[in-house]
């Protein structure tokens, strides 16, 4: 036998669309040793019975009920039992007529007979005892104060009527052969539920050797080539947005079967995927698998072609979906749905080319732009695709190239930090004619350590002193800070926190010391610290000049101009 998944109501009743009776949960529930006891508190029963009510009666799906079959209409539970207990408890109270199904426990025979004769007096008996009755007086409490005593009745009414019409279980049924134990410790281990991709693949699996014996095999080879491709961490960050890079998620094929379900970014109810994709997988599971097929085809071929890649993994990064580029590539040949791309990236950006000189850090409402802006540019100036991996996960933030806030220090220990980077750097900038300058400061730099060491520096010598040094390392000159795009570059947050309030000799050989050790510098960043955009006749390595500062602004701005970014 493979396995088996399908709905099942609370109750019996007649389906509200279908007017065919539905097929609610019966049996006896055998509930093994390796199990613990029903530990449910007030807050998880409250919020089931808010879950059901809120529902409405429309169709809702309550978290599986995983069983194995034992015979003559028995069940092993292995995962389920503090829903179907509290479920059972539910029905106890509503008083509806005999509860169709029953619960036995391998090592606690008691509590089968307290769940049928709830006492408040044997409560305290043991600690099963004690959940069952709390969540009894807490069903009680719920249907009393939720509409006012006078409404006890419609709501039992109400609810029961969802029970048996509306709301469902997912039943999810293994093979004979499924070993309970560590598929009981997969599910409960850190609490991971079965997700909508497990789920679809079993509806999927056995319909399909229902329709033709033998090829659920091949499916299922497909399906684990499918997933293995979206594990490869750089497809997986060019196409899957950032809600999607959740460590927790054991699978990727999610990521296909939610766009295909059009399930929202946010606020999407428990199972919609499954909800949405179920009756399809079910009644045309080849025709479904081939769509799979094809969305997997059609993301590989975009990954395959930089010009895609790199415009679809920006979007990505902006927060746009799969689905969102799925619905642009639709109807579309291969220019037209490259410049659909490059539309929704002017639109993204919305901003026009000779705005880009006002975009100002200090303006909150901006920094968004600027980094997206900035990202852009790294991936424009990426002849082949641009390493999305290496963003994902990362925060990401805007560096001063040339900062000019060593006043903003306040300790010692950053004063401290700050003149011996910046003296390492003096010494760089030696060029005979300013020896006895550099000398100069070097000397006062030692004396400020000695006297930071004795409490005997105070900040105003701090920031007099750090000024001197500003100046000598900027070529003579101390202009005001800038936190336009053309003196902001993209770093990690670890590395501008490493970077930050220094000058940029300073910050260049950190870059260039983090660039011998291998770690990833967004190419752009490492051409600013590089001075490849600056004028050859105007070259001054160890300076960040205004004419350097021109120089890099026109090539961001002339970049993004001209593959049709900016309005």
């Amino acid at each position: 036998m493979s396995y088996k998944l399908e709905y099942k109501t609370i109750s019996f009743g007649l389906d509200p669309t279908t007017r065919q009776p539905t097929q609610g949960i019966a049996g006896n529930f055998y509930i093994p040793s390796y199990q613990r006891g029903y530990r449910w508190t007030k807050d998880e029963v409250t919020k089931l019975l808010d879950d059901i009510w809120e529902s409405g009666g429309e169709p809702y799906s309550l978290q599986p009920i995983v069983v194995k079959g034992l015979g003559s209409g028995s069940w092993e539970l292995i995962d389920g039992q503090q829903r179907l207990t509290t479920l059972w408890i539910l029905l106890r109270f509503m008083q509806k007529g005999t509860i169709p199904y029953s619960l036995e426990y391998e090592t606690r025979p008691e509590s089968l007979t307290y769940l049928q004769n709830i006492d408040a007096g044997r409560s305290t008996d043991n600690i099963d005892f004690f959940h069952i009755y709390q969540a009894y007086a807490t069903i009680a409490a719920w249907f009393v104060n939720k509409m006012g005593a006078p409404y006890q009745q419609f709501l039992i009414d109400e609810m029961f009527r969802f029970l048996s019409t509306s709301v469902r279980i997912i039943w999810y049924e293994v093979p004979e052969a499924e070993k309970p134990i560590p598929l009981f410790t997969r599910l409960n281990q850190g609490r991971i539920p079965l997700t909508d991709s497990e789920l679809i693949k079993a509806v999927l699996l056995a319909n399909i050797e229902k329709v033709k014996s033998g090829r659920e095999t091949e499916v299922a080879a497909q399906w684990d080539g499918i997933e293995r491709d979206l594990q490869r961490d750089d497809i997986w960050a060019f196409v899957a947005s950032r809600n999607y890079h959740d460590h927790t998620r054991g699978t990727r094929i999610d990521l296909l079967l939610d766009t295909l379900a059009k399930k929202p970014a946010t606020g999407a109810r428990r199972y919609h995927t499954f909800d949405a994709l179920q009756n399809e997988a079910q009644a045309s599971s080849l025709e479904f698998w081939k769509k799979i097929v094809a969305l997997h085809a059609q993301i590989m071929g975009w990954f395959e072609e930089p010009r895609w890649h790199n415009k679809i993994g920006f979007l990505v990064a902006c927060g746009k979906s799969l689905g969102d580029i799925l619905l642009l590539s639709q109807g579309q040949g291969k220019q037209a749905f490259e410049k659909a791309l490059v539309v929704r990236i002017n639109e993204t950006l919305n901003i026009k080319a000779d705005d880009l000189g006002d975009l100002s850090y200090e303006n909150s409402s901006a920094k968004t732009t600027l980094q997206r802006l900035l990202l852009l540019f790294n991936v424009e100036i990426c002849r082949e695709r641009f390493p999305f991996k290496e963003h994902v996960d990362t925060r990401w933030s805007l560096e001063h190239v040339h900062a000019q806030n060593a006043q903003d220090l306040t300790r010692a220990e950053q004063w401290q930090v700050w003149l011996q980077e910046h003296e390492n750097a003096l010494q760089t900038i030696r060029s005979g004619s300013n020896d006895t300058e550099i000398d100069s400061l070097t000397d006062e730099i030692g004396e400020a350590t000695q006297r930071l060491a004795d409490s005997q520096f105070r900040r105003e010598q701090f920031n007099d002193l750090s000024g001197r040094i500003q100046r000598t390392l900027s070529g003579g000159l101390l202009a005001e800070a800038d936190h336009g795009i053309r003196n902001l570059a993209l770093l990690s947050h670890g590395a501008n926190a490493a970077l930050s309030n220094a000058v940029f000799e300073v910050k260049r050989q950190k870059v260039l010391e983090m660039d011998k050790r291998g770690d990833y510098i967004p190419m752009a960043t490492r051409n600013v610290f590089l001075k490849y955009y600056s004028p050859a006749d105007r070259l001054q390595l160890h300076f960040w000049s205004p004419a350097d500062k021109d120089a890099y602004f026109l090539a961001i701005k002339d970049t993004l101009n001209k593959a049709g970014y900016l309005k």
